[in-house]
């Protein structure tokens, strides 16, 4: 017979009970602050010797993040950016990478940094284009093709299984940025890829008090190759946030589908109103983009928000709003906003966990106010 695999709800509301049964029993994964570990002599190890390398509830924290996503490994690092790095530390000068074309700014600020000083090359695909994947990676210098899906901000949808099979057939690494879904939505691993990063900030955490980055290979070997250059640049995460950011993933199936129920309901009451030209939603998740009418509204809707904060983030429990042509995407050119349709119109809004009535009436009331100033002026 073989064994039951737990449902994801349960392995999270599991996290960490049982791992202290020898010692105490305890339920809460207990929260190791050493960085130092004593040995009872030469060769004689308790497996921890120091904590860049390993640490007891940093190790609690990986192998919950492995099990969601599938993976043989995973690493906590400490920021989202900080897991970027160490996924690009498997790179050289003269390596070229495609990367989906409508991704967090910092992402795009990144690669820039990599092709100016280290001589990394990148290509962008527009998510949807088969032929033209099929032929960027035919090039023999092109190692891995970079993806977000949903994509940030416009929400666009890759699929990761065809991308999967183009980037394979050539001996090329798929890298998918699970951020927005997280593994509740979709399992990249499980549909070709070959790595998943987390902004572990946003969703994972998801109260908008940890800054926190994850990494989960699907391979022992780039497993290995990442370990090594994890313990060897150090920006591990702290036992704190460890501790903290395993006691936030027991809620997130809770959380999850409270942001994407009030989305839902946000989107059916956003069709409605005339002020608002389109609206980006892939159908799940807790993320929605759209476009006003007139960008000289935006300023006075963030004024007139009384519930939602006007702030750059996503992912926790009060809802955000951002503007990204002025924040996220900031350090884009205009030529590169306009080609990505990230307009000065164009708002993204985190729903967070607050009653969807409340955040209906608080962002209706804030466009019509901007709507109706406009319009007497």
């Amino acid at each position: 017979m073989t064994e039951h695999q737990a449902h994801i709800e349960t392995i999270l509301a599991q996290a960490g009970n049982r791992t202290d049964d020898a010692k105490t029993g305890a339920v809460s994964t207990p929260l190791y602050f050493s960085t130092a570990y004593r040995h009872a002599g030469l060769g004689q190890s308790t497996g921890y010797d120091y904590s860049r390398e390993t640490n007891p509830t940093r190790d609690v924290l990986q192998k919950t993040l492995a099990t969601l996503e599938d993976g043989v490994s995973a690493f906590a690092l400490s920021s989202g950016m900080a897991a970027i790095q160490l996924v690009f530390s498997q790179f050289k000068t003269g390596d070229e990478i495609i990367v989906s074309d409508d991704l967090y700014g910092g992402s795009f600020r990144f690669f820039d940094l990599l092709t100016d000083n280290y001589g990394l090359k990148f290509h962008l695909w527009d998510g949807q284009d088969e032929k033209k994947l099929t032929s960027l990676t035919a090039r023999d210098a092109v190692k891995a093709i970079w993806i977000e899906t949903p994509s940030n901000p416009t929400m666009k949808i890759i699929d990761i299984a065809k991308t999967a099979a183009i980037a394979h057939e050539h001996h090329v690494q798929l890298i998918a940025d699970n951020t927005f879904y997280t593994p509740l939505l979709q399992q990249p691993l499980n549909e070709g890829a070959d790595i998943v990063v987390h902004s572990a900030t946003k969703y994972l955490s998801g109260h908008n008090d940890i800054l926190a980055g994850a990494v989960i290979c699907k391979h022992e070997a780039d497993a290995k190759w990442l370990e090594r250059n994890l313990t060897t640049t150090g920006a591990t995460l702290d036992p704190f946030d460890c501790w903290l950011l395993l006691r936030s993933l027991k809620t997130l199936p809770l959380r999850l589908a409270q942001h994407e129920k009030n989305a839902q309901a946000i989107v059916a009451a956003l069709q409605q109103n005339d002020a608002v030209d389109q609206i980006l939603y892939p159908g799940h998740g807790g993320m929605i983009s759209f476009y006003v009418h007139d960008e000289q509204w935006v300023d006075s809707i963030l004024q007139h928000l009384k519930v939602i904060s006007f702030a750059e983030s996503l992912g926790g429990v009060e809802s955000l709003i951002t503007v990204p042509a002025v924040q996220t995407h900031a350090d884009l050119s205009e030529a590169q906003r306009q080609a990505k349709h990230i307009t000065p119109n164009l708002l993204r809004l985190s729903v967070g966990l607050e009653n969807s009535d409340d955040l209906i009436d608080d962002l209706t009331q804030a466009i019509n106010i901007a709507a109706n100033t406009q319009t007497v002026k």
